[in-house]
């Protein structure tokens, strides 16, 4: 089929298979599915209910709640008659909802439960455009969204005259960076922006139609708003996950094709998988770490030789495809984005039979610019893949990833200035990471070496890329979370370190340490001395001006909720900085 529109593939699905499930959600411990018809029809009623609050082409309403149906509803339902949907994350500050909504002069807002309402409600007399909010769930004295369009009827005439006046030119959406420093920045994407996006990944991602998906990542973020939208493209059945504490049960319940994460996701995964293993006893034991041996030695995308194949094949009867089980025993591949994962965990997994494709792209950019293939020769660890078709990447002298495509945004909202500062006059967008290309197989892929704005000098001259000490270090399965830090005025790099507990707990017990809880824990000698060890270890990867000297250990990990992460898991690095400067401070005394 040929969409202009996102709401085109709505529109193809109802034609061709309009009684197939095509949305499901959990309502009262039940799964309750959608078919396109039906998405189709509280779509229109949400369209015509928006014109009948007087909303018209180029207006503006925000979207802010977890994943839901409704979501879907009123998204769609917005597109059809040209209104411009602004996401929002449900964990932002009350502080950036106000600016946001002054910004893009947000007239109505859609919320989905009360604690999102309650941060809303007061911007009610604060924003001038701000006329009401609609609220999914039933809360006391807030208008229901489901009672606002059930007696809505839908002019299906005037509805297609309004739906025909949509180009691909038209602004679909304006989505808010969140921003590590500074205001969020509101990225305009028209419908051409991302149905090129989906129409490029379409390509080289081997979707079944009519398989079964499950999502739970943020629809807000670009990225997964535009899987959604691909999975519409191949009529995928998409289901949505109650929260982060049921992926797991809701994993072998849907049984899903695929599902897109992020790196700290599967590294939860693989911390619970090891605690497992080193739960066992005996011949089980030994076993599992046999298993986890052959599964290391996997090389990717590079023929095996027949001894290795046998074990790889018992490996995976007996240890792997438990491994498989747990993710519902239909998965065939992974996708995550937004971050570096370990090699050694994309190793094993697909050493297991779980394909995870690493890609790379931005918000600017509707997101997707480069993704790992399914084919293992086209494949290439601790890189982000090559480009997807219709997008261009080269590099700027500094070695600036640039890129060029229809899939690049209109630019920032109410910004001309720092658009122009991002797109340049040959209309090359400018990333701030910084790349370089790795040739393997035949194939160029781009390897991500760092953010342009995160590296620094130390007091002697030399740059320091901290991302790239930091996913080496995060190799060592008893560190969790790092954070390099230095400056001009010192002389040596430091790190701030999140232990592992899961595994530094079981390491702890078999060393017959005693302690509390993870302060106590972190303060004994022992584990200061094996967290050296690994620091060591790791250090050897790098030149001396680069290697980490001295690091501080935290009993807490850093989250979304406490500000310490972007949505997207991102350490906040000036937030962490501030929040820690005396602790960071005693390292260079």
């Amino acid at each position: 089929m040929e969409a202009a529109r996102l709401f085109d593939y709505l529109n193809y699905y109802v034609e061709k298979r309009p009684n197939s499930p095509f949305i499901a959600a959990k309502e009262k411990n039940q799964w309750r599915h959608y078919s396109f018809l039906e998405v189709q029809n509280i779509a229109n009623k949400v369209s015509q209910f928006l014109l009948q609050l007087g909303l018209k082409s180029g207006d503006t309403i925000a979207l802010i709640s977890t994943n839901r149906p409704e979501w879907n509803f009123v998204d769609l339902g917005a597109q059809q008659i040209g209104v411009i949907v602004v996401p929002m994350y449900p964990t932002i500050s009350e502080k950036d909802y106000e600016y946001i909504f002054n910004d893009a002069a947000i007239k109505y807002a859609f919320v989905g439960d009360k604690s999102i309402y309650q941060k809303v409600k007061p911007l009610l007399g604060k924003v001038s455009a701000l006329k009401d909010i609609y609220t999914f769930e039933k809360i006391e004295q807030a208008q229901e969204f489901q009672s606002a369009i059930a007696a809505t009827v839908v002019d299906e005439g005037q509805l297609n005259i309004i739906k025909n006046t949509i180009k691909e030119d038209d602004l679909a959406t304006i989505i808010y960076t969140s921003g590590t420093t500074g205001n969020p920045k509101g990225v305009m994407l028209s419908h051409k922006n991302i149905v090129s996006n989906i129409k490029s990944i379409k390509e080289i991602v081997p979707f079944g139609e009519g398989e079964k998906a499950l999502s739970f990542l943020p629809l807000c973020h670009s990225f997964e708003r535009m899987v959604f939208f691909g999975y519409l493209s191949f009529g995928i059945h998409v289901h949505y996950s109650e929260s982060l504490e049921t992926i797991g049960e809701n994993l072998l319940d849907v049984k899903p094709f695929c599902f897109t994460t992020v790196p700290r996701m599967l590294e939860k995964v693989y911390d619970k998988i090891i605690a497992k293993g080193n739960a066992l006893t005996g011949i089980k034991k030994k076993l599992f770490f046999w298993a986890m041996d052959v599964g290391a030695q996997y090389k990717i995308g590079e023929k095996k030789n027949w001894w290795y194949q046998q074990q790889l094949n018992l490996a995976r009867k007996l240890i792997f495809s438990k491994w498989k089980e747990a993710l519902g025993g239909n998965v065939q591949f992974i996708i995550t984005g937004a971050a570096a994962m370990q090699p050694r965990l994309i190793t094993l997994f697909t050493a297991a039979g779980i394909q995870v494709l690493e890609g790379y792209g931005l918000t600017e950019t509707s997101p997707v610019l480069c993704c790992n293939r399914v084919e293992e020769t086209e494949r290439c660890i601790g890189t982000v893949g090559m480009p997807i078709p219709g997008v261009q990447i080269k590099f700027a002298e500094d070695g600036e990833i640039l890129a060029k495509g229809d899939n690049i945004m209109r630019g920032y909202y109410n910004q001309p200035e720092l658009t122009a500062e991002a797109i340049d006059k040959e209309g090359w967008f400018h990333t701030g990471d910084i790349g370089t290309w790795i040739s393997q197989n035949g194939h160029q892929f781009l390897k991500i070496t760092d953010r342009k704005k995160e590296l620094f000098k130390t007091a002697g001259g030399k740059y320091i890329a901290p991302q790239v000490i930091e996913n080496k270090m995060k190799e060592s399965p008893f560190i969790e979370q790092i954070m390099v830090v230095g400056d001009d005025e010192k002389k040596f790099i430091a790190a701030l370190v999140v232990p592992s507990f899961m595994q530094l707990d079981e390491w702890a017990k078999q060393h017959q340490l005693s302690f509390k809880n993870n302060l106590e824990l972190i303060q004994q000698e022992q584990v200061n001395q094996l967290i050296q060890q690994e620091i060591k270890k790791y250090n050897t990867f790098f030149g001396n001006w680069e290697q980490i000297k001295k690091f501080a250990l935290l009993p807490e990990e850093w989250t979304v909720e406490n500000g310490e992460l972007t949505p997207t898991m991102k350490p906040k690095r000036k937030i962490i900085n501030e929040r820690y400067k005396a602790i960071i401070n005693s390292m260079y005394q």
